[in-house]
């Protein structure tokens, strides 16, 4: 089928907000939120991870550092017309948001972090589930795929049978690929052990967004990031939400306390002088 380019740019004020889809997704994962942010005026550029919205081969044919080089580009976009810019990410994109904060401070002024996938411990997970880091190091897990299931990450039965449909369908491009090859989990756990190491380094403010009754990622996970980065942590817990969060029923929440918190974020760097130089400089 091949790749096909499904990141959206949304233009708008100097107030630049990155968006990062998941592992194996697509940024229509976050398009909801994009254009709830943008309808609030800022700027916003879902960006597509290398490999995604393509086949598994196309997806084993990259990693976890050509995964944060499609980043760090799209960073590079927003930069040529914002001031202030705030990077978010749901499941492993929250990941790679970290990964960018850590490694690129001064550039990095926020960060929204939906559903933060540090290991995979949510209720739909098998009990036997903690093997796997285990069972993926083995030679014969290499060729292994790990089938996505029921609830598919969504509580909203009428959205889940749409994108259930269309990724049981093979339309890798609208919902991503029914099946992650092990070798990509392996990757994002690599990506995991180097991010766990640096939160604490990670000064900029965050605003996490998990369910409470998250099925791929317990709750522990954002309580995990909360006590470890370095610094300001806002924590929004849905009540009516699954891993999904960004397409599910509370989405809205969502875009309106990212829209809060983004505008603190901003209002902050205006405050100190910083943002307001920056774009008279530029202007």
């Amino acid at each position: 089928m091949g790749v096909v380019d499904r990141s959206l740019f949304l233009p708008g004020n100097r107030v630049g907000v990155l968006l990062i889809h998941g592992l194996g997704g697509t940024p229509l994962e976050v398009k909801s939120i994009a254009r709830g942010l943008n309808a609030s005026g800022f700027t916003v550029h879902c960006c597509q991870l290398a490999g995604h919205c393509g086949s598994e081969e196309d997806l084993l044919a990259t990693d976890r550092h050509d995964w944060f080089k499609s980043v760090e580009e799209a960073l590079k976009r927003l930069e040529q017309r914002c001031t202030t810019i705030v990077v978010g990410g749901l499941s492993m994109g929250a990941i790679l948001a970290l990964r960018l904060a850590a490694v690129h401070p001064t550039r990095v002024h926020g960060l929204t972090l939906y559903a933060p996938t540090l290991w995979y411990d949510g209720w739909s997970i098998p009990w036997y589930g903690f093997l796997l880091r285990m069972f993926i190091a083995t030679p014969v897990a290499q060729r292994y795929r790990f089938k996505e299931r029921e609830p598919y990450g969504i509580k909203d039965e009428r959205i889940r049978a749409i994108v259930a449909g269309a990724m049981l369908s093979g339309k890798s491009a609208e919902a991503g690929i029914e099946c992650t090859p092990s070798r990509s989990i392996r990757e994002l756990w690599r990506l995991v052990s180097v991010v766990k190491r640096d939160l604490p380094a990670i000064k900029t403010p965050a605003l996490i967004v998990h369910a409470r009754e998250d099925d791929i990622s317990a709750l522990s996970n954002a309580i995990y990031l909360q006590r470890r980065l370095g610094g300001l942590v806002e924590c929004v817990v849905l009540d009516d939400s699954y891993h999904l969060v960004t397409v599910d029923r509370q989405r809205d929440v969502v875009i309106d306390r990212s829209g809060d918190f983004i505008a603190y974020v901003d209002r902050t760097r205006r405050e100190a002088g910083v943002g307001y130089l920056r774009s008279v400089a530029a202007e």
